[in-house]
């Protein structure tokens, strides 16, 4: 008979009050528990917690097995996206969803996004205020916005595309509330499911829930749309989705697809731009990292540095603080044995400051990912996830992030509004800097050496030195 691994002994009104600071939590019972304990929230299954990689992966191994499942997990968090979802469903179903969404998000399919995606983020940043501190978490979302509304969701008319952000920013604002991530969840399916509740505007169940009707009103009459063009040279993703087939050659439903665009929304939007936000908030607090980018981008020496930038952005301040799976059998995790029944969590905020593979991991290196240091490290880099289950998004928003990095630097020159680091303020199931990333913009032309047209993520020529 194998223990329980050891954990906090407080009410589980106590241990959630605690996640009003998740880090500073974990981080805690980390020191003094060891890589492996158990925690217990109100109104969520016993929790067991892991901080190392290598037990990461014995989680992620139930993926294939049939040990446990994560979209049962994930239904009860964000309900809106549907139960056709690659983040709320699990066997058969979640594999064929696999399928049909990878070829719309890898290789060719995303090969000429880049561009797309530089042109998107100069124009807001031509609307940058200059000399005065801003919150560049604002903008960062508001480009993400625009690349989803036009790369993903394929919209071109004007009005259309106006209701569409309109109601997409309301459903990214009304579900990011951290009472409705810690609200239990048996309370959460009834007020989401509740008449009475319904009609109670305050709840940010009922937020959440008309946000997303509000989309649906938008984005059904769009599938619909699209599909009676029967564009077939489509390359935005609700495109490529309208023209999938699965292994029986059938093709997705509409609300399949709905489910699926907004599934993207959640793991893409909100996600994307805050990664962008620490990205600048390290780059900034950290002047030699960001001079040797600066030169390294005007010289043209290739993306190196910068894929390096923005993973360890992510190491630093990973955006997603955790992922988890229900457990369906028993899980031995080392010494310990963990019931089925419990929830077990790789905490990507433990591993990817791990000081057995990131030495001094509060220090932003970007050169732990270079050279000989790049093995260990990204062997640990689980921002994205792990398993059968990695983000099927994830080389969309590195390049998404990689492109846009470059923009802003080729425009502007940012110092921050505040010598002091932000602090990671909890978001829904994310850590956001604590002020947006308050920065201050100064007008700064790349000068772009002859390479720098042949960058893995291309860009449009820089403006005329002035």
């Amino acid at each position: 008979m194998h223990p329980l691994p050891p954990g906090s002994r407080q009410p589980a009104f106590l241990q959630t009050l605690h996640m009003r600071d998740p880090v500073r939590y974990f981080e805690t019972l980390r020191r003094r528990h060891g890589p492996v304990f158990r925690m217990k929230l109100l109104g969520f299954p016993p929790q067991v917690v892991v901080s190392t990689a290598e037990l990461a992966a014995e989680i992620y191994r139930t993926d294939g097995d049939g040990g446990s499942r994560a979209g049962a997990l994930r239904a009860g968090y964000v309900p809106w996206v549907g139960r056709h979802s690659l983040l709320t469903n699990d066997g058969e179903e979640w594999w064929r969803h696999r399928k049909l969404l990878n070829p719309a998000l890898h290789g060719r399919s995303i090969a000429g996004y880049p561009e797309m995606i530089a042109e998107i983020a100069a124009a807001n940043i031509r609307t940058w205020p200059l000399g005065r501190p801003f919150a560049l978490r604002e903008h960062m979302q508001a480009i993400t916005l625009e690349v989803t509304v036009r790369l993903v969701f394929g919209v071109r008319d004007a009005g259309q595309g106006a209701r569409l952000r309109a109601a997409l920013l309301g459903l990214s604002r009304a579900s990011g509330s951290p009472a409705l991530f810690l609200t239990p969840a048996r309370m959460r399916t009834w007020a989401e499911t509740s008449p009475l509740a319904m009609r109670l505007p305050f709840l940010p169940t009922t937020r959440a829930m008309r946000a997303a009707n509000a989309v649906d009103d938008v984005l059904f009459a769009e599938i619909t749309r699209r599909r009676d063009e029967e564009d077939d040279e489509a390359t935005d993703v609700l495109g490529r989705l309208l023209r999938a087939r699965d292994d029986q050659g059938h093709p997705m439903t509409d609300q399949e697809i709905r489910d699926e665009l907004l599934t993207l929304l959640e793991a893409g939007l909100e996600t994307t731009a805050t990664g962008l936000s620490w990205t600048f908030e390290r780059l900034m607090r950290n002047p030699e990292a960001l001079g040797r980018l600066q030169d390294e981008l005007e010289q043209g020496e290739g993306d190196a540095y910068l894929d390096a930038v923005v993973k360890e952005a992510l190491r630093s301040r990973p955006v997603i603080f955790g992922m988890g799976r229900l457990l369906d059998r028993p899980l031995r995790l080392g010494a310990y044995e963990i019931p089925a029944g419990w929830v077990a969590i790789p905490m990507f905020s433990l591993i990817l400051q791990d000081s057995a593979v990131y030495p001094d991991p509060e220090e932003f290196r970007p050169e732990r990912f270079l050279g000989e240091n790049a093995r260990p490290a990204q062997r640990s880099f689980l921002p994205f996830g792990g398993g059968r289950r990695y983000c099927v998004g994830a080389q969309l928003a590195t390049m998404e992030m990689k492109v846009i990095t470059r923009e802003v630097l080729r425009q502007v020159r940012l110092t921050p509004a505040d010598l002091a680091p932000e602090t990671q303020r909890m978001w829904h199931a994310s850590l956001i800097p604590g002020r947006n990333a308050v920065a201050v913009a100064r007008e700064r032309p790349m000068r772009r050496g002859p390479s720098a047209q042949e960058s893995a993520c291309p860009v449009h020529p820089a403006p005329p030195e002035r």
